[in-house]
């Protein structure tokens, strides 16, 4: 609009009725200025940049339940996997970008989030029923094969995808989750992680406990994706947390995160409104269900512990992750290099945390079309 309006400006002071202005030095000016005004209101206000593109957004059949899937683009299948507490919208700096560039993408409300179809029985929600609903989207869109990016839980899911269905996922990226495969102990995950926990507070061994994180959670969405978004992921001011006793019976999750003086500057209120309206529509029950599982997934994935991902792969994380749990990017690629056949290595990005997608999308987003572009 602005170019528009200078280039008739300019047009008109060259006809012969007003040339003669350049006569007087107070209009060149009295120019200058307009068009310098000009030029620096189009980098303030919104008039000139384009809104990002939509995904469209449908529902499909998968696996037995009803998806809801956001979909954009022509050109080979990206599918975008969501961990917790997320849904699609997770994706939505990767999604019109990777799209732009030459690929369909599709990010899905998974089971138990969103719009999807949330199953009664928590063993609805195990690793199998999880990688199905996966292959699932790619029968219902008529692909036979895609890559798979995966985010948090995510991560996990896309990994799983591509030991159990080799012939469908051509690669796979993960994102914050250092999942590198079943480990072959003997005991379960869950078992042992409470031996080490003994009666202090764990998010996941709180989330085992039937019917209690759920009620939590609902009674209050807003304040557990505040938390999580803005104090667990970012370095925002925060108030001092309610519950200090770090003895699980001295209260639920929420307490013991303190509440964000102020949100995050990659996540504004939109984004914090839109994750709470699609919670307090779902509600967290499906998502927690996820956890459940996980002891159900060790023993369901016992014929492929130690088996390496034979498929392309890349990981991406935030330097600050608390999913690393301290490694650096020696040891994680220590840890890959002998889980993975055909490993591009890790990339730790400064200065962001878990949700690293949504906080440095110009960097993911770089990074996972190089990795595209290279296969």
């Amino acid at each position: 609009m602005v170019s528009k309006v200078i280039s008739k400006m300019i047009q008109k002071i060259f006809t012969r009725q007003t040339f003669c202005f350049f006569r007087y030095p107070f209009f060149i000016v009295f120019l200058t200025l307009t068009i310098t005004s000009c030029v620096s209101d189009s980098k303030t206000s919104g008039e000139i940049t384009k809104e990002p593109e939509k995904p469209t957004m449908r529902f499909i059949e998968s696996n037995g339940i009803r998806m809801r899937i956001a979909e954009m683009g022509e050109g080979p299948l990206v599918v975008l996997i969501h961990g917790w507490p997320e849904s699609w919208y997770s994706w939505r700096h990767q999604i019109p970008y990777l799209a732009k560039n030459g690929y369909r993408v599709v990010a899905p409300d998974m089971r138990g989030f969103g719009e999807s179809d949330a199953p009664e029985q928590v063993e609805e929600y195990d690793i199998l029923q999880l990688t199905s609903d996966v292959v699932g989207i790619l029968d219902a869109l008529n692909e036979n094969t895609a890559i798979v990016v995966g985010h948090d839980w995510g991560a996990n899911i896309a990994w799983d995808c591509a030991l159990l269905h080799p012939e469908r996922f051509s690669a796979v990226i993960t994102l914050a989750n250092p999942y590198h495969g079943r480990d072959s102990g003997s005991n379960p995950p869950m078992e042992n992680h409470k031996k080490t926990v003994e009666e202090n507070f764990d998010y996941m061994l709180y989330f085992q406990e039937p019917e209690i994180a759920e009620a939590e959670f609902d009674a209050d969405p807003q304040a557990i994706l505040s938390r999580i978004y803005a104090t667990i992921s970012s370095n925002v001011p925060r108030e001092d947390p309610e519950v200090t006793d770090s003895k699980r019976d001295a209260g639920g999750l929420i307490p013991r995160i303190g509440k964000p003086k102020k949100l995050p500057d990659w996540f504004k209120q939109q984004d914090l409104d839109y994750y709470v309206k699609e919670y307090e529509r779902a509600g967290f029950r499906g998502g927690v269900n996820y956890y459940r599982n996980i002891d159900r997934n060790w023993r369901l994935m016992t014929n492929w512990a130690g088996k390496k991902l034979q498929q392309p792969f890349l990981f991406i994380a935030g330097a600050n992750d608390h999913n690393l749990w301290g490694a650096d990017k020696k040891q994680l690629n220590d840890q890959f290099g002998s889980s993975t056949k055909d490993f591009s290595g890790v990339v730790l990005i400064p200065r962001a945390a878990h949700f690293v997608n949504q906080s440095k999308p110009e960097k993911t987003n770089r990074l996972i079309l190089n990795f595209l572009k290279s296969l």
